[in-house]
């Protein structure tokens, strides 16, 4: 039996408290989504700024109504200092994903993108503080490593952040290692490494490449690649990240704890590589759309070339072992994005 295997029986057996901000998002739904099947009470805070109800309603759906019974929402925003201290009442584990995301948005509004990804993230530690949380787990992002260009990213070798975005999430990590050296909170930090899945909102104008070409394919709208194609990520599903958050919730080891873990999946794909396994899945699903080739267009200010990390750390010190390769996380995610998007 694997590490998650056995938190999830343990979980089961012994049922906690969990706070998880931002749990009207794509990854938040994700979370609640996986706590609620293992009977668990869970206390949700987002203020709709990027995600949305149906989210919740979704996942409220798919569980039973004595589960659906075990989650109370707060409508809030994590740069109310009040909103998070009430959240924080009688939770053992914190699970914090609220952030204003995208690099593109950062550059074009970085003074929200500071308020919520910095102001809220330093509320949300000094309420658990207060609280006597048990465990501060929290989405940092493979942005930190910046303009360091080695690969696979190691967690101990990162270089100048390339954009705002990316600094928000550093300053988090730093935050969050005085919290621990000064206060005693257990915090453990996630990079996330391109996250995708069901549920992650195609729409607007910063939206993830992942969805916004299932949107654009089924649709039959054009698709855009920014640059040659040949720019690389190493994706990760959803399920993969959810595994990683409950490890890292959980977690007993004392060396584990107060650490930043690469969350991927380990390998590199380019964006052309991703477009012919998008467009490919959706023909297989929809054999009547039309076969389309994508268009090319300038690079994009604030990104990096090449992306792939290093997942042997969360491996040994959490036990994170991903289910799900880019092929097998498009191939759930095409068939809910065929049944969802109108």
């Amino acid at each position: 039996m694997n590490s998650f295997e056995k938190i999830k029986q343990d979980l089961l057996a012994n049922p906690r408290v969990w706070l998880v901000t931002g749990v009207a998002g794509f990854i938040g739904s994700g979370l609640l989504e996986q706590l609620l099947r293992l009977n668990q009470r869970v206390v949700g805070l987002d203020n709709f700024s990027t995600g949305y109800h149906c989210n919740i309603d979704s996942v409220l759906n798919s569980v039973s109504t004595e589960q659906a019974k075990r989650f109370d929402f707060v409508k809030g925003d994590i740069r109310d200092l009040p909103t998070c201290s009430f959240c924080c009442k009688d939770v053992d584990i914190i699970l914090h994903q609220a952030a204003l995301g995208s690099v593109p948005r950062s550059l074009a509004n970085p003074v929200a993108t500071n308020q919520s990804n910095v102001d809220g993230f330093l509320n949300m530690l000094v309420a658990a503080r207060d609280a006597g949380v048990d465990r501060f787990v929290y989405a940092s992002s493979s942005s930190v490593y910046g303009d360091q260009i080695d690969l696979p990213k190691k967690e101990d070798i990162i270089g100048k952040p390339l954009s705002p975005y990316a600094l928000t999430k550093y300053v988090c990590e730093l935050y969050a290692a005085v919290f621990s050296r000064c206060y005693g909170l257990q915090c453990i930090g996630l990079r996330y490494f391109n996250v995708f899945g069901r549920r992650q909102d195609p729409e607007g104008a910063y939206a993830a490449v992942i969805p916004k070409w299932f949107a654009s394919i089924l649709r039959g709208e054009p698709v855009y690649i920014n640059g040659d194609g040949e720019t690389s990520r190493d994706f990760c599903y959803i399920d993969n990240v959810v595994q990683a958050n409950l490890l890292a919730g959980c977690v007993t080891a004392e060396e584990a704890v107060g650490q930043v873990y690469n969350i991927a999946f380990g390998e590199r794909t380019t964006l052309n590589e991703l477009y012919d396994l998008i467009h490919a899945r959706i023909l297989e699903l929809k054999p009547n759309l039309t076969a389309a080739r994508p268009y090319y267009r300038d690079f994009r200010p604030g990104d990096v070339r090449h992306s792939l990390a290093d997942i042997s750390k969360a491996g040994v010190l959490l036990g994170y072992v991903p289910t799900h390769s880019v092929k097998d996380g498009l191939i759930e995610a095409a068939l809910w994005y065929v049944n969802n998007l109108k």
